[in-house]
């Protein structure tokens, strides 16, 4: 008796050790990283829980969405490490906690999912919503009980294969010991710190002239994941407005808006970024000492002068070229198109760019080229900057749904004063010619797909040739930026959003027409007839400043097919800097892959290429897939490729906030096959050996409904139910790590698709 009893209470001391041997940070983060985060993470995680550090388990959930088109007040802010600091402050701000208690409701919907686990890699019902604007339940604990009966299959993981079994006893003892969640910090090295120091030190100069460059480069980097050179890998910075100086610990000011007034004294101060990072909230900005002997040069050199300091107030907020009109407008240019591919990614990838009616004012593919510094007007000619300047502000600061069409209308009128300048002004210039589109580096040409409610940003041109081409000058590329950027609120109401849409409409046909200069006269306004089909012809005629079809342009094209033309000279001129060479999709003989590859793996992309840039018309299964598949491409070796299919929509015009299905052309989609991952948000993975790749391309060739695709995702496809769904979803990012390490960043999974 006595053997058995102390045998009992050996077994019980062990299990004691092991409850108490999880930790949040070495063990469940981990585990959260691998099958959460995916959905749970930034402004839109489900029921604003995020779960890719210990600070947003801490605060919780909360039933408030943060995207939402509708609303008429703007909503409270809540960022993490910014708007509250530990439990207490969320709890005020009316987050409930997930994880209190042993029958917390985290574990609970854990057990749900464990008790209703999905078919292997079957469909899911059809009546269960996965789509970005469902609505999402967020339940308190209260109320789980009913959220069980009425959603039996909406536990978690959500919609998605379930946890290994180590992985949910690792949690269940972790739920039993309290939930106990250590904040683990990131922290510089010895080495960051250093150039942290350097940084801080130019940043927080006393002297006018360095106080206005300062805040400056704050408002178009306090976006950015900076990272050092030769900095730990994974390891980022942000900027950030502190009411502490260097030396001290970070106390961030938390204002709405980068560009409102802080209310205090403070200093600019560079801190980790915490957490997992994620693809889609990933944008890099390189820091080093050549970058910041450039900025010195740029920003805080020369004999410019500051009479006096500018304002927070509503007028400066709106205008930022008169709020820095002291600083050389060249050097403001020029420091964005050094990294001209981040400044584009803000407003293309950042948190502006989330549903389908905040995406459509562009393309679903198209170039981005920059204007020549020493071509732009307004950077070079001091009477039109004068002229331009006071035309060049932008709605968004008043959000009074009242005042909305007024307020629209007076910033549009505005506007059109401006381009009406614009356009006579240049017609006193040089005509525009190859000279004139500035290749300073490999930032200058840029390739922008839109992925129905979401868009991506590459270096580089890709694809076949775009239906439009952007040319942005020093206005246009900083309006957008600050439309886009620094002036948009997520959190914002209706009003402010669609403020914020409608004026973007009016940048992109600005960049749209300064591209056209580039053209033919004779054969312009055939080009933006194109462009604007049906209804587009309307708000031609009512918004947009009309089509400058006088003055010449330099270039010396003809009148047959010009903009093939352009293209086709401008990927030879600029193949120095050109990022992205495109075999797959411009095919110029019989060898349609890219050099330097395993023999299969070179077989496959000669295949796929058969796919590239025909129209729907003809290869209909265009019209079954979605706009962003991803194929994982395997060779006998054990090596693999991963290639972005993108699906570009083909729409009569973009000039509408809503009706886009009326402006739906479908028999002209097209599709664009690319080396890489392509999209924070994969809609679908297909994973096959190179030698199947011939037979993957028939099969899509043949397919005609949906009934031929199901199919192929029979045969190749990773549902979301597949039993390996999380080793190939995260091998996507694991791709990208290895092809661009600073890029890497787990992918978001809300917008993958139940084929």
């Amino acid at each position: 008796m006595i053997p058995r009893l102390l045998a009992a209470l050996l077994m019980t001391c062990v299990f004691a050790v092991q409850a108490q041997d999880v930790s949040y940070s070495r063990d469940i983060q981990p585990i959260l990283t691998r099958n959460c985060v995916a959905c749970h993470a930034c402004y839109d995680a489900p029921c604003q829980l995020n779960l890719g550090n210990g600070e947003g388990l801490q605060r919780g959930a909360s039933k408030l969405p943060v995207y939402n088109g509708t609303r008429t007040k703007a909503q409270e802010t809540s960022r993490l490490y910014l708007d509250g600091h530990g439990e207490e402050a969320w709890r005020q701000r009316g987050f409930h906690s997930v994880v209190q208690e042993q029958a917390s409701l985290m574990a609970r919907m854990l057990e749900l999912g464990r008790n209703n686990p999905l078919p292997a890699n079957a469909r899911l019902p059809d009546d269960l919503d996965i789509g970005i604007n469902r609505e999402n339940q967020c339940p308190l604990p209260g109320d789980f009980d009913s959220y069980a009966r009425k959603h039996a299959s909406a536990g978690m993981p959500f919609a998605v294969t379930g946890l290994a079994d180590e992985d949910y006893a690792t949690l269940q003892r972790w739920f039993a010991q309290g939930a106990p969640i250590e904040i683990e910090t990131i922290r510089a090295t010895a080495d960051e710190q250093r150039q942290i120091d350097e940084w801080e030190r130019l940043l927080n100069g006393s002297s006018a002239r360095e106080r206005l460059a300062s805040r400056w480069l704050y408002e178009h980097l306090f976006l950015a994941h900076l990272h050092f050179d030769g900095g730990r890998t994974g390891h980022f910075f942000e900027l950030v407005r502190s009411r502490t100086p260097s030396g001290q610990p970070v106390d961030p000011i938390a204002t709405r808006r980068p560009n409102d007034d802080p209310g205090t004294d403070f200093h600019y101060r560079i801190r980790p970024v915490q957490g997992v990072i994620v693809h889609k909230t990933h944008i890099t900005y390189p820091l080093s000492a050549q970058k910041l002997a450039r900025t010195r040069q740029l920003l805080f050199a020369g004999d410019w002068q500051v009479e006096r300091l500018p304002g927070y107030g509503a007028g400066h907020r709106s205008n930022p070229f008169l709020t820095f009109e002291a600083i050389p407008a060249r050097s403001r240019y020029q420091f964005m198109l050094d990294n001209a591919e981040y400044f584009v990614r803000t407003f293309i990838r950042g948190p502006v760019c989330r549903g389908q009616i905040a995406t459509d004012v562009i393309r679903d593919h198209f170039w981005v080229m920059f204007q020549q510094p020493g071509h732009d007007l307004y950077v070079k000619d001091a009477g039109y900057r004068a002229e331009a300047t006071g035309l060049l502000s932008m709605p968004g600061q008043w959000d009074e749904i009242g005042d909305l069409l007024g307020l629209w209308r007076s910033y549009r009128d505005k506007r059109n004063q401006y381009e009406a300048l614009r356009t006579n002004s240049y017609r006193n210039a040089p005509a525009p010619d190859w000279e004139h589109i500035w290749s300073g580096n490999d930032n200058a040409l840029l390739t922008v797909f839109r992925h129905h409610d979401s868009a991506s940003v590459n270096k580089g041109l890709i694809g076949g040739l775009p239906q439009t081409f952007w040319w942005m000058d020093y206005p246009l590329l900083e309006r957008t930026y600050y439309q886009l950027v620094v002036n948009f609120d997520v959190f914002g109401n209706v009003a402010h959003q669609a403020q914020t849409r409608l004026y973007f409409d009016l940048i992109r046909n600005g960049a749209e027409q300064n591209f056209l200069r580039l053209m033919p006269a004779d054969g312009r306004k055939a080009i933006l007839d194109d462009w604007y089909q049906n209804g587009g012809q309307l708000k031609l005629w009512i918004d947009y400043q009309a089509l400058d079809r006088k003055s010449p342009s330099g270039l010396q094209l003809s009148q047959r097919e010009p903009l093939q033309q352009f293209a086709d000279a401008l990927l030879e001129r600029f193949a120095s800097i050109n990022a992205t060479p495109d075999p797959i999709n411009r095919c110029r003989g019989s060898h349609c892959h890219r050099p330097r590859l395993h023999a299969q793996i070179q077989a496959a992309e000669q295949s796929l290429s058969r796919l590239s840039g025909r129209l729907a018309a003809g290869l209909k299964v265009i019209q079954q897939l979605p706009e962003a598949t991803l194929l994982r491409v395997e060779a006998s070796d054990g090596s693999r490729e991963v290639y972005s299919l993108l699906r570009n929509r083909a729409h009569s015009n973009v000039a509408f906030m809503l009706g886009e299905s009326l402006r739906y052309q479908p028999r002209l989609d097209t599709l664009t096959i690319h080396p890489g991952v392509l999209s924070s948000y994969p809609n679908f993975i297909f994973n096959l050996p190179a030698s199947e790749v011939p037979g993957f391309v028939r099969s899509l060739e043949l397919a005609t409904n949906s009934q031929d695709l199901e199919a192929l995702v029979e045969r190749w496809g990773i549902r979301r139910s597949h039993p390996e769904f999380w080793r190939y979803f995260h091998d996507m990012s694991a791709y990208i790590q290895e092809t661009e390490p600073l890029e890497e960043g787990v992918l978001d999974m809300n917008r993958y698709q139940n084929l």
